[in-house]
């Protein structure tokens, strides 16, 4: 009888056993808890729809705009464990057959586990599961030093159905939010702002060094000054009050008071001067007693008023309008001569008065 007792005993004991093992390999892998999930907060949400339902109450809109409570930067900044309380000890665990789970991590031994995890580089190198970089988005680290996207661990849990380490296969870990790779991702942003800032300053100064002081090599130095030279002469030319309505209201005048002079002229030399009028500036030549040439001071022929000798060629008369008497080979010289006047507006050169000629007969 004592040895049946003894021997349903321990059998009793084994079948306990293996359903406790069953029970822990159970709870052990299956996922019951999600680490990165606030069942607190789900639980807290239910409650508070409970109690919407019972207490809702119409609200008036004012149209007034409402102001919204901006979120501190130091609850943002603040690292917090997601699991504080271990999970529940399962029937093996009581009955001794495996070790009791790891009580929670102090902040002492969190700090070590940030420490391990910043000279990997974890936080510095992208998310293990999506690949990514950790930029501002959440970020999760666990007990074993790994570190990931809170959103990433929460599906490959999901996923899986496990709690186990995306890396290191640790079962039952615990998470901590920090805030590593965000502080990272500013610091880089700031000095890539800052890089790129200094860059301009310096591309600035350069830039207005070069427009300032002569390069060394002779084609830049000669493209240099030609820049210089063209800005300044570009310059000088906007510094000149340029009035185009003022411009052209005096070549106006001047082109009015050309106009009137030469009509002027044409009134008193442009109508031909008859016979009768040839006969009385030939008197008032003879008048005069001109017996040379004023251009050659050679005597003049007999019908300028005085014979030719012997031995003398004569030579052609010409009679001006104004009654002054030349040769007239001396006269077409003159008139060849003279830079500037051109006929019919060749001028006496004497009188300095416009002419018309007539070539007197010998």
């Amino acid at each position: 009888m004592l040895k049946n007792k003894g021997h349903s005993s321990k059998k009793d004991n084994l079948a306990v056993n293996a359903v406790a093992l069953q029970d822990h390999i159970l709870c052990d892998l299956q996922l019951r808890n999600l680490s990165v999930a606030d069942h607190s907060k789900t639980q807290v949400q239910k409650k508070e729809n409970k109690s919407l339902k019972r207490d809702t109450k119409a609200i008036i809109d004012t149209g007034l705009k409402k102001t919204m409570q901006c979120p501190k930067l130091e609850d943002s900044e603040k690292e917090y464990v997601l699991d504080p309380k271990p999970p529940p000890l399962t029937l093996a665990q009581k009955l001794g057959l495996i070790g009791p789970p790891p009580p929670p991590l102090s902040s002492d031994e969190w700090e070590k586990v940030k420490q391990r995890s910043l000279l990997q580089g974890d936080s510095v190198q992208p998310c293990p599961i999506c690949k990514e970089e950790f930029e501002l988005r959440p970020q999760v680290l666990l007990s074993c030093s790994h570190v990931f996207h809170r959103a990433c661990l929460q599906a490959f849990e999901k996923f899986t159905n496990k709690k186990t380490c995306p890396l290191c296969r640790k079962n039952q870990y615990q998470t901590r939010v920090i805030h590593d790779g965000a502080r990272l991702f500013r610091i880089k942003c700031v000095t890539r702002i800052q890089a790129y800032w200094r860059g301009y300053v310096v591309r600035k100064w350069f830039r207005n060094l070069r427009e300032t002081v002569p390069p060394t090599d002779a084609k830049l130095r000669k493209k240099f000054f030609e820049k210089k030279f063209t800005e300044i002469s570009h310059r000088i030319l906007c510094s000149y009050n340029t009035n185009i309505e003022e411009l052209f209201a005096e070549i106006d005048r001047c082109l009015a008071i050309n106009r009137s002079v030469l009509q002027q002229f044409e009134e008193k030399y442009g109508h031909e001067i008859t016979e009768e009028e040839w006969e009385k500036i030939h008197v008032q030549a003879l008048r005069r007693e001109t017996h040379e040439c004023s251009i050659c001071l050679a005597p003049l022929s007999p019908a300028g008023g005085q014979r030719v000798g012997a031995g003398q060629r004569s030579r052609e008369t010409a009679l001006l309008s104004c009654s002054h008497v030349f040769h007239h080979a001396c006269l077409l010289a003159l008139e060849e001569f003279s830079v500037g006047d051109r006929p019919p507006f060749h001028a006496c050169p004497l009188c300095r008065s416009g002419y018309q000629k007539k070539i007197l007969e010998c």
